[in-house]
C-alpha cells in the first residue's frame, strides 16, 4: 500500500512506535477503558455469583451436585464461543478501529445479560427455559469474546512508554471491581431477602440491571477517540485488510506462547475469584451470605493489589512477577486451601493471600501480552490467543472443581488443577522475552 498524500516513507515507518505525547489523553483513555470493563464485566461475572441458585430454578434435579454440575455447564457454554467473538470482533477492531468493536461488545453484554433477568424458569416453561439461558450466555460469549482484546489494544496504546504496564493494569483493576460489584450486589440481596422472595423475584435484579450498564457502557465509548496507533496507520495506509490470517500466518508462535501464558491466569482467576463462593458454600458448608461477604472482603484487597503490582511491572520487569505468581501458586495453593477449613480468621488469611499470588499475575499481564503483538494483528491475536485459553482452561474451571470434589471426595481435589495449569504456564514463561524496556510496535 501507498502512503496517503503528505506522509512520507520516514513517517510510515515510525508508525505505531511513538507513545502519545498527551498525557491529559492517556488518562482519558485509560479511565473510560476502565470503566467500561467494569460494566462489561460485571454482566459476565454475576452468572457465577448466583449459580446456586440459577442451579435450582432452571436444572433442578434431585442430586443437587448434578444440579451445580449442569448449571456450571452452562457458565461453560458461555465461553466455548468466545474465540468465534474473538476472531469477529478482534478482527473488527484491527480493521475499524478499537472504538467500534468495544462500542458493540458492552451493548450486546448488556443486551443479554438484561435477557437472562427476565427469563421464565424450569417450573414455568419446562425445558424451554435452559434453551433459552443457553442462548442468552453464547450472546454473552460472543461479547466477552471481543471485548478483551480491544480493551487491552486500547489501554496499551494510549500509554507512554514506562507506564504501560500501570495503564495496562488499570484493565484488571476494572476486571476485579467488576467482580467485586456482583458479589457485594449477591452479599446484599442474600443477606436482605428473604430466601421465597431471592428465588422468586430478587435473584433477577442484578441481570435486569444489564440493560442500565449496556447503555451507560455505550455512551462512554461512543464518545471516545481511536488510539493514536490505529489513526496513525490509517493516515499511513497501513490498515490491514486480512489481520486474522495475518496473525496466524506470521505470529504462530506468540499465538501458542499467548495460550500458554494464559492458561495459569484464567485458571487461577475463574476458580479461585469467580468459584469461590459456591466452593465455601457447597464443599466446605458455609451460609452463602458469609461466602459472598468473605469473597468481597478478597477481591476488594485483589482489585486495590493490581494498580501498585503493575507500577512494579514498569520499574523491576514482567516476569520477576509472572513467575512469582505461577511458582507460588503451585507452591502454596493445597496448604492454602487446607487452612479455610481451619476457621474464620484462617480462612480470611488463605482467601488475601491467594489474592496477593493472583494480582501478581493480572497487574502485568494484560501488557506482556499486547507487547508481543504489533499494532496491525494486536486485537485479532490477542483475542484469539487468550480466548481459546479462557475458553479452554478457564470456563471449565468451576466445573471441573466440582466434578473433581464429587469424584474424589476431597475438598482439596480443586488444587490440582490450579497446581497442573501453574506449571505449564511457569514453563511458557521461561521461554518469554523480557519486554518492560522496549517499544511498542
Amino acid at each position: 500500500m501507498n502512503p496517503k498524500p503528505g506522509v512520507t516513507p520516514k513517517q510510515v515507518q515510525s508508525v505505531g512506535t511513538k507513545a502519545p505525547a498527551d498525557g491529559a489523553a492517556s488518562k482519558k483513555a485509560v479511565l473510560v477503558g476502565t470503566f467500561g470493563n467494569i460494566m462489561e464485566w460485571y454482566d459476565w461475572a454475576v452468572y457465577g455469583y448466583f449459580a446456586p441458585v440459577i442451579s435450582k430454578l432452571f436444572f433442578p434435579a434431585a442430586d443437587r451436585i448434578a444440579s451445580l454440575l449442569m448449571t456450571f455447564a452452562v457458565f461453560a457454554i458461555g465461553f466455548v464461543v468466545r474465540p468465534l467473538g474473538a476472531m469477529f470482533f478482534g478482527s473488527v477492531s484491527d480493521r475499524l478501529g478499537r472504538k467500534t468493536s468495544l462500542m458493540f461488545t458492552v451493548f450486546l453484554m448488556g443486551l443479554a445479560t438484561f435477557m437472562i433477568g427476565v427469563l421464565p424458569t424450569y417450573a414455568q416453561i419446562g425445558i424451554w427455559a435452559p434453551v433459552l439461558l443457553i442462548l442468552a450466555r453464547l450472546l454473552q460469549g460472543l461479547s466477552a469474546g471481543g471485548e478483551w482484546g480491544s480493551s487491552t489494544s486500547f489501554i496499551v496504546e494510549y500509554a507512554p512508554r514506562g507506564k504501560r504496564g500501570l495503564a495496562g493494569s488499570w484493565l484488571e483493576f476494572g476486571s476485579g471491581v467488576s467482580l467485586l460489584l456482583g458479589s457485594l450486589i449477591a452479599a446484599l440481596l442474600n443477606s436482605t431477602l428473604s430466601e421465597q422472595d431471592l428465588y422468586s423475584w430478587g435473584w433477577r435484579l442484578p441481570f435486569i440491571g444489564g440493560v442500565l450498564v449496556g447503555i451507560v457502557g455505550w455512551y462512554l465509548r461512543v464518545r471516545m477517540k481511536d488510539t493514536p496507533f490505529f489513526e496513525g496507520l490509517k493516515q499511513a495506509d497501513k490498515v490491514p485488510e486480512r489481520p486474522l490470517i495475518d496473525a496466524f500466518r506470521k505470529y504462530p508462535l506468540q499465538l501458542l506462547k499467548t495460550i500458554g501464558f494464559t492458561m495459569h491466569w484464567t485458571v487461577s482467576y475463574y476458580l479461585l475469584l469467580t468459584y469461590m463462593p459456591t466452593y465455601l458454600s457447597e464443599v466446605l458448608k458455609l451460609p452463602f451470605s458469609t461466602s459472598l461477604i468473605v469473597n468481597s472482603v478478597m477481591l476488594a484487597f485483589f482489585s486495590l493489589l493490581i494498580p501498585l503490582v503493575g507500577w512494579l511491572s514498569d520499574r523491576y520487569g514482567r516476569k520477576p512477577l509472572l513467575l512469582g505468581s505461577s511458582i507460588g501458586l503451585a507452591v502454596t495453593v493445597y496448604s492454602l486451601f487446607h487452612l479455610m477449613d481451619d476457621g474464620m480468621i484462617m480462612l480470611l488469611v488463605s482467601q488475601l493471600l491467594l489474592a496477593i499470588f493472583c494480582a501478581l499475575y493480572n497487574g502485568p499481564a494484560p501488557t506482556t501480552l499486547a507487547e508481543l503483538f504489533p499494532t496491525q494483528v494486536r486485537a485479532s491475536a490477542l483475542s484469539v490467543g487468550y480466548n481459546v485459553a479462557v475458553a479452554t482452561f478457564g470456563g471449565t474451571a468451576p466445573f471441573i472443581a466440582t466434578y473433581l470434589v464429587s469424584l474424589t471426595h476431597n475438598p482439596l481435589a480443586p488444587t490440582f488443577y490450579v497446581i497442573g495449569s501453574a506449571l505449564v504456564t511457569t514453563l511458557v514463561l521461561l521461554r518469554i522475552k523480557e519486554t518492560y524496556q522496549t517499544e511498542l510496535e
